[in-house]
Formats: C-alpha cells, structure tokens, sequence
C-alpha cells in the first residue's frame, strides 16, 4: 500500500515532525496541485450557481428542480467525503486524490451535454462522489507536508490561490452563458483537471505506509448518505407538496430513524465514519459548529443572489458573474495574511472578527431595491461579505486540523468539509423552502389587491414554485399583466430579504460560538 506525503523522520530520530529532504523537494508540487484540485470544486459552486437562471429557462423548470441541480452533488459530496478523508489516511492521499479528480471531471463533461434535467442531476450525483474522493485530500496532502508556521502560511496561500482560480470561473461561466449557452461551463473543469493529474502523476513522490487492519466505514457512508437524502428530499418537495403531505412526512421520519440508527452505528464501530470522540475537544467541535452556521448562510445566499441579479436587476450572466469578483480577490489577497495571523495571534480573534464581518455583508443583500445601482446592490456587499470571510477561511482551517492529531487529519478534514457541504445542503433546502411560502403569501396578498378572477389568481399561484421566473398566464394581458409582473417582483425580493437576514443571523451567532468553544491551549503545532 502507498501514501501520498511526504515521509518524516521517526520517532526519536530528533527530527520528530521535520520532513526528510527528499520529500521537502515534492512540497511547492504538492501545494500546487492541491490548490489546483480545491479550485475544481470552488469554481463549481460559483459557476453552477451563476448558470442556475439560464439552466431553469433552458429546461423550463420548477425551484425544486434546480435546487436538485445543487442538492445532488452537495448530497453525495457531504455524504462520501467522510469516506474521502479516510480512505487518502488509508490507503494513500495521492491515489485517492487521482480518483477523485478522474471521477469528478468525467461526470462534469456528462453535465455539459445532458439532454435533460434529470440526466444532469443524475451527473451532478457522480460528479459529488468524485468530489467527496478529491476534496479532503488535497487539505490532507498540505498538512502532512508542512509543520507549525508553515503550514499556516501554506493553508492560507492554498486558500489565496484558490480564490484566484475562483474567481476566473464566474465570469468565464458568465462570458459562456451569454455567449453560448451553459453547457459549455461544465467543460471549465478539463484543463485545470489536465494540468492538476500531469503535476501528480510526475512530481508527487509515492511514499509507503502500514498495513491496515481496518477498511472503509461502508455502511456508515451509505446510512449518512440516505438519512441526508431523505431528509434533504422532504424539505426540498414540501413546497409542492406541502408539509402536511404523507409522502413527506414519511419521508423526513425515515430520515430521522436513519441519522439515529447512523449514529448508534458509529457508537459502536471499531473503525466509524464520523469518530464521535474527536468531538470531546471543545475547539473542534466549535470550529465545525462554527462552519456550520457560517457556511449555511454563504450557499444560500450564493444560491439566492444570481436569481436576484438576473431575474429582478436585469444583469446579464457576464456581469453576474463580475460580481462575485470582489468577494474572490478579496479571498485571494488577504488569506495568505490571514493565515499568518493565526501564528501571530491565535486563531480566536480572527473568527470572532471575521464572522461578525461576513454577517454584516449578508444584512447588506437585504437592503437594495428593484432597479437600484451595481455598487448598493451587489459591489457594497459583496465586498463585506468577502472581507469576513478572508479573514475567517485560514483560521478556521488551520483551527480544525490543529485540534486534531495529524494521523487523523485526512478524517477531520472530511468531517469538517462534510460538515460545509451538509450546510449548504441544508441551506438550499430550508430557504428554498422558506422563500417558496413567503413568496407564494406575498404573491396571493398583492393578487388579492388586483381586478383578476378566481381563475387567473388560481392560474399565477400554480406557477410560484418557479418564483422569479414565474410566467405569467396568457389568459392574463394588457396592464393586469404588467401589474402581475410587478406583484412578481416585489414577492420575490420580499422573501429575498427575509432570507438573507435569517443568514445574517446566523452568521452573527457563529462568531459567539468561536468566542465561548475555541480553546487555543487544544491546538498543536
């Protein structure tokens, strides 16, 4: 069996935690091609989330149904990437970071040309497996190669160059999408897929390991998996079918009995998925309480502000994807120094400040207006929003991985990054549904102030699971048309607001929970 980091002296070599020198030529390589790999999955959500409009129209979908486009990869991705984490621990980071790169860019080019929208969440299913293999490894790559200091300012010029990349996917997406259409955004991922398997293949060294008697947790990842599915399903398809439907009610208990069943089972387990006991440390468990709360808001507001730029603004999909420029290279300038605040300061501060930052930014989306200018509604907040987060994404790494041993740091990498994906799975999901009802109370509300009959009122409010993108019925012309389009727009940046604020607060009570749980005495070097 092989492993993928670099080797280090022995115990009691005197050299306890110093690369060998062999090994210390393959780190900018290994650093490189982690950050390369990262980016994959960065630029996915930022890209796939500014073609969101374009897929909806494309297809002539409902909310729900694009809300699967994401759900499916975030899915599989928060399900297995547990089982992406152990399995780089067990047999190899540099072999399952080839796989996951493999599988993950395949499934990206079935995305670009899926006839359907069910053959593209269906791609969007494997493309998150492939995902959950590549993404903790990479981190775990990083923290095997580097100690103390350096390996903070490695983690955050991981986290810079990532930004870097990042911010390229959005407007190449956009650029694209006005330009061709969206399919050709799924095909970004090839070159960067490319160069990252050329610079693994030929300069990360294959370095043994021991013998393990243990395999993977199977059948932990396979009940995460259907629990979150379950649950994931119930909320996402009450705003059809409503709460109170059998269908979902069964659905979210058989959800619930699973994650209790899931639970036991790791109890138990010699070898389990989630080891509940890395949990006991109050610095790791805050730390991912902490992602938790801050990463729910960052997807839901990164799922809900293209429909409000597109479908509400007017913007085009270039000038959407420009605006989530200023949130990257603010990424990209300040986590290298960010980073360094950590050995300077402790990382406690940072994720008090940074938080309290990005909560800010999120009350910011709340405030503009239909047909208020570039800089109020986007520029302004976007900016604030990247700032606090700048200042909180090396800490908050550095922070997870130091309250754990370093020969389980491919695990608590993968529940940490789990942990991120599940919130924007849940994200998604729970304010998909909340501005679905408060759209549709808004809409019947301003309807009710209007000269229409019972059936042209019946006729709107059976397409508002479309929200925004709600067309209005044929049957309804001349100015009560336009009235209709305007009651539209207004619902739509009702619930918009609301949402947003929900994210603000929730990004405020992450930087209490970073004040009271991080413990900076719990942190190795």
């Amino acid at each position: 069996m092989e492993e993928d980091t670099p080797a280090v002296f022995p115990r009691g070599s005197g050299e306890e935690g110093r690369p060998s020198d062999q090994a210390a030529d393959s780190h900018p390589w290994i650093l490189i091609a982690s950050i390369l790999g990262s980016s994959m999955a960065f630029i996915d959500g930022s890209v796939v989330n500014v073609a969101l409009p374009a897929i909806q129209t494309s297809f002539n979908s409902v909310v729900s149904e694009v809300q699967w486009v994401v759900n499916a990869y975030t899915l599989m991705l928060g399900a297995f990437i547990l089982v992406g984490g152990s399995a780089g621990d067990l047999y190899g980071r540099r072999n399952v970071f080839t796989a996951g790169i493999v599988i993950f860019t395949l499934a990206a080019a079935v995305c670009g040309i899926a006839p359907s929208i069910v053959l593209l969440i269906s791609a969007r299913t494997i493309q998150g497996l492939g995902g959950a293999l590549m993404i903790p490894t990479s981190l775990a790559l990083i923290n095997a190669a580097y100690r103390g200091p350096a390996r903070s300012k490695a983690i955050g010029t991981w986290a810079g160059f990532t930004a870097i990349s990042t911010s390229i996917g959005p407007l190449a997406a956009g650029w694209l999408i006005d330009t061709f259409s969206w399919r050709p955004v799924f095909f970004i991922y090839l070159p960067v897929a490319l160069l990252t398997l050329l610079i693994v293949l030929a300069k990360i060294p294959r370095v043994p390991v021991a013998q393990r008697t243990t395999g993977l947790d199977w059948q932990g990842a396979l009940l995460a998996a259907f629990s979150l599915g379950a649950i994931t399903f119930a909320l996402v398809e009450s705003s059809n079918r409503g709460v109170t439907d059998p269908v979902i009610i069964l659905s979210a208990l058989t959800g619930l009995v699973i994650l209790a069943i899931f639970i036991i089972v790791e109890k138990r387990k010699a070898n389990p998925l989630v080891p509940l006991g890395l949990f006991r440390s109050h610095t790791f468990a805050g730390s991912n309480l902490l992602t938790l709360l801050l990463y729910f808001g960052l997807s839901g507001a990164f799922f809900f502000l293209p429909f409000n730029l597109v479908q509400i603004q007017g913007y085009s999909a270039t000038l959407t994807g420009l605006s989530f420029l200023p949130f990257t290279l603010l990424l990209t300038v300040l986590s290298p120094w960010a980073g360094g605040l950590v050995s300077r300061y402790g990382p406690k501060k940072p994720l008090i400040i940074g938080p309290s930052i990005a909560g800010l930014g999120f009350a910011l989306f709340a405030l503009p207006l239909q047909g208020n200018s570039y800089v109020t509604t986007a520029l302004i907040p976007v900016s604030v929003l990247g700032l606090g987060m700048a200042i909180t994404v090396a800490p908050l790494t550095s922070t997870v991985l130091g309250s754990i041993d370093i020969q389980r740091s491919g695990i608590a990498s993968g529940i940490n990054n789990a942990i991120s994906r599940i919130a924007g799975l849940l994200a998604v999901s729970i304010l998909g549904l909340v501005a679905v009802t408060l759209f549709s109370s808004s809409l019947q509300q301003e309807m009710r102030a209007m000269d229409l009959s019972p059936q042209q009122q019946t006729a709107v409010m059976e397409e508002r699971q479309s929200l925004a993108a709600l067309v209005v019925p044929d049957s309804i012309q001349n100015g009560d048309r336009q009235s209709v389009e305007i009651a539209v727009d207004r619902s739509f940046l009702r619930s918009y607001r609301v949402v947003m604020l929900i994210i603000s607060g929730l990004a405020f009570l992450s930087a209490a929970v970073a004040a009271v749980s991080i413990d900076e005495r719990d942190l190795q070097t």
